[in-house]
């Protein structure tokens, strides 16, 4: 449990980095953007790359940019 909340959060922070959206968003939000961004991504894209709490990193990351992207305005 805590480390899917930790790897959510590592998660949720590269994407927010990557996309730069989401810069308010705390850590709360940046978690839970990382577990659905993990979700989202590894149905997507599969389980492939690094490993982490049997989480793959890349797919998840994709994902949660994708999340960003879609859903987060650049303004808030």
């Amino acid at each position: 449990m805590i480390g899917s909340m930790i790897v959510g959060f590592l998660i949720g922070l590269i994407a927010s980095a990557i996309s730069n959206r989401g810069e308010r968003m705390g850590c709360i939000g940046k978690t839970f953007v990382g577990w659905l961004g993990a979700f989202v991504g590894q149905l997507l894209f599969g389980n492939w790359g690094p490993m982490l709490a049997d989480t793959a990193i890349v797919p998840s990351v994709l994902g949660a940019v994708i999340l960003l992207a879609l859903f987060w305005n650049r303004n808030s």
